[in-house]
C-alpha cells in the first residue's frame, strides 16, 4: 500500500451514519490520521456552509471538496482553490426543460442554495426523506422564480439538484440528460435525486486538483464513498474504498469495501492503515 497523505471522505452514508451524525470512533480515527500528517478532506455534494458543524469544526479539516467538486474550499483562507460552474444561461435552459416534468429543483450559487418558493413549499411531495426536506427548508433561500433570478444575478451555477418520486423518470433523466445538454455531468447521491454539474465539477477532478495544489501524487490519496457521485473520486484516488451500504455499481468502482456507515466502516479501515 502506498503512503497515504490525504483521505477524502464523502459525508452522508459514508463518514456520517444513518442519523447524519459523526460517531466518536470515526472522529477519533480522523484525528489520529491527522496527527500522522494526513490531510482530512470532507468531499460532499453540499456547499461548505451546509457541512455539519461536527465535521467543519474538526481542527484537522482545512480543505473541503464541495458541491460534487464544483469547488475546493480552503477554510483557513476563506477562498476556493478550484472552481467549475455552469453558465447561468445553460442552467436556465436545463431548468426550462425540467419545468415540463414532475420534479422540483434548486441550485447552488455563490455557496448557497436557491429555489423557486412554490417548489420549496411542495418539497414533501417530491422526497420522502425528512433530512432532505429539512435541508431544502433551511439551506435554500426562496425566490419568486429561479430562472428569472439567475438571469438577474448572471452568476455561474455550481449545481442543479432535482427531486422526483417518479423513479422510472429519474432513471431516464440520468441516462439522457448528458446527451441533451452538452457540457454537464449527471450523478446522484440519494435514491430519488439527480445532481447536475459542469463537466469538470466532479469529485475526481477536484481531488486531483487538490492533490496537485498540495504537491501530492494521486497515488498518495485515499477516498471513501457510497454514492454515484463518489465514483469519479473512488476511481481517481490511489485507494478507493466503497462502503458496505453502497450500491453494487459503486462497489465495482472501488479497490475495496469497508463496513457500513452505521458500523464505523471508515474508522475501522483507517485504524488498520495506522497500525
Amino acid at each position: 500500500m502506498p503512503e497515504i497523505r490525504l483521505i477524502a471522505l464523502d459525508l452522508d452514508g459514508t463518514l456520517l451514519n444513518s442519523a447524519k451524525a459523526l460517531s466518536d470512533r470515526n472522529r477519533k480515527a480522523l484525528c489520529d490520521a491527522a496527527a500522522r500528517g494526513i490531510e482530512i478532506v470532507p468531499s460532499t455534494g453540499r456547499f461548505y456552509g451546509g457541512i455539519p458543524e461536527a465535521v467543519r469544526s474538526l481542527p484537522c479539516v482545512r480543505y473541503a471538496i464541495t458541491i460534487n467538486g464544483a469547488a475546493v474550499f480552503d477554510a483557513r483562507e476563506k477562498r476556493d482553490i478550484y472552481s467549475a460552474q455552469l453558465p447561468a444561461e445553460d442552467a436556465a435552459a436545463i431548468m426550462a426543460y425540467l419545468d415540463g416534468l414532475p420534479v422540483i429543483y434548486d441550485c447552488y450559487m455563490d455557496n448557497w442554495g436557491w429555489m423557486t418558493a412554490s417548489m420549496q413549499d411542495d418539497a414533501e411531495s417530491y422526497t420522502p426523506d425528512p433530512h432532505y426536506i429539512r435541508m431544502i427548508r433551511e439551506l435554500r433561500s426562496p425566490v419568486p422564480e429561479l430562472k428569472a433570478f439567475l438571469a438577474e444575478r448572471g452568476h455561474g451555477v455550481q449545481k442543479i439538484q432535482v427531486f422526483t418520486m417518479d423513479l422510472p423518470l429519474r432513471e431516464k433523466l440520468l441516462a439522457e440528460l448528458e446527451g441533451r445538454f452538452p457540457g454537464i455531468t449527471v450523478s446522484s447521491s440519494v435514491p430519488n435525486n439527480i445532481e447536475i454539474n459542469q463537466t469538470r465539477a466532479n469529485k475526481g477532478d477536484a481531488l486531483r486538483a487538490l492533490a496537485e495544489y498540495l504537491g501530492l501524487r494521486t497515488e498518495q490519496t485515499a477516498a471513501f464513498g457510497d454514492g454515484l457521485n463518489d465514483v469519479p473520486m473512488l476511481r481517481e484516488a490511489g485507494i478507493g474504498i466503497a462502503m458496505e451500504n453502497a450500491p453494487d455499481e459503486v462497489k465495482a468502482s472501488a479497490n475495496a469495501v469497508a463496513g457500513s456507515c452505521d458500523a464505523d466502516g471508515v474508522a475501522k479501515t483507517i485504524e488498520e492503515w495506522l497500525r
